[in-house]
């Protein structure tokens, strides 16, 4: 192929990256391949910052391949499509989760699970599998498969909708895998952040009870009145923790540091379930103690969901009125962001405007 048509099929593309384990971003013009037949690219107007991304961009993991541009909570306009799409036209609004390949022949694509596929391709890259650097949303335009492009309802904030595509689903997921979806059933939820409040909103639009498990007395207050939780406990108050003992169907545990388990285990039912879907450190792995399992009672992880489940996640957020609480910042706010995030100085979700501030 020569340097012509190479530059023919591909589409300038400008945004923020990090080039080291400093994390510090900085503008970067880069290339996007054009909009092929199953393709849509899409104008991106806002993009939510995860904790994962600063992970990433500061090499916490010890695999990240620099140039980084993180974002994978992208929500914007569709201004291509390619000759075979069929679910976007023009002007539709769409967005980009974790994900945006896989092989589609495993059993896992086959049941639309296709963040456990294992060649699943991530929306930026985050290690190396030999491939090239896939650049997130921490840009200007987006070009995916549509298969893994998913429809924003109209009446769906953008900015507060953004973070669903990746906390939202990763809650959501597995309250509705692990039966945790249920009117009338008690739900612990442990941290009050960036998934914690979504798992909260998702909970008592299920019909649920909700208690907040939390390190931080001072979170009482928006636990109850803002976020509309049943009640709260602080995790290192004997007394409220065994108050609490037997009493909940689930927990949903979006802490990523080490903590101690067996005090959450205690506060199960028989056949209760905790779910873990904090990012955990492979440094520092939690334990898991083993008597309390006798109770009948489940440990278990979570990833975020498929594009099927992530879209119905979507509709559903949309029909109960359910979006992130975000701090929208302009794009060259960001580094400040990150080391406020490091410290959790938000609530509960940075959201970049990219349409506005890029």
């Amino acid at each position: 192929m020569s340097r012509l048509q190479a530059e023919e099929e591909t589409q300038k593309a400008f945004g923020w990256a990090a080039r080291d384990s400093s994390g510090i971003l900085s503008p970067f013009h880069f290339t996007r391949r054009v909009t092929g037949d199953n393709d849509i690219t899409i104008k991106i107007l806002y993009c939510g910052i995860c904790h994962s991304d600063l992970h990433i961009a500061r090499n916490d993991f010890g695999f990240a391949i620099y140039p980084v541009v993180p974002g994978h909570e992208i929500v914007g306009v569709v201004t291509q499509v390619g000759k075979k799409v069929a679910r976007f036209k023009v002007g539709d609004k769409a967005g980009v989760g974790c994900l945006i390949g896989s092989c589609g022949k495993c059993e896992n694509c086959q049941d639309d699970m296709e963040s456990y596929c294992s060649k699943t391709v991530y929306t930026y890259t985050i290690f190396d599998d030999g491939g090239a650097n896939n650049y997130g949303g921490y840009s200007d335009v987006y070009v995916v498969n549509e298969h893994f492009a998913i429809r924003i309802p109209d009446n769906l904030s953008l900015g507060g909708g953004a973070p669903l595509l990746c906390a939202g689903i990763t809650v959501f997921s597995p309250m509705k895998y692990f039966g945790l979806d249920k009117a009338g059933m008690h739900l612990g939820v442990v941290g009050l952040g960036g998934l914690g409040h979504l798992a909260v909103k998702f909970a008592k639009a299920f019909g649920m009870k909700v208690t907040v498990i939390s390190t931080s007395p001072s979170k009482h207050h928006e636990a109850i009145e803002q976020l509309k939780a049943d009640s709260f406990i602080v995790s290192h108050d004997m007394k409220q923790m065994e108050a609490a003992t037997g009493t909940m169907n689930g927990i949903i545990d979006t802490v990523a540091a080490v903590h101690p388990l067996k005090p959450l285990l205690d506060l199960l039912k028989t056949n209760g379930k905790l779910i873990l879907v904090g990012a955990q450190s492979l440094e520092k792995p939690l334990e898991v103690p083993a008597m309390p399992l006798y109770g009948r009672k489940l440990v278990s992880g979570s990833m975020a969901g498929g594009i099927k489940e992530t879209q119905e996640m979507i509709d559903f957020a949309a029909k109960h009125n359910i979006e992130a609480n975000v701090e929208v910042i302009p794009m060259d706010y960001v580094n400040k962001a990150m080391d406020r995030l490091a410290k959790g100085a938000v609530r509960y979700r940075f959201v970049i405007d990219i349409a506005n501030t890029l």
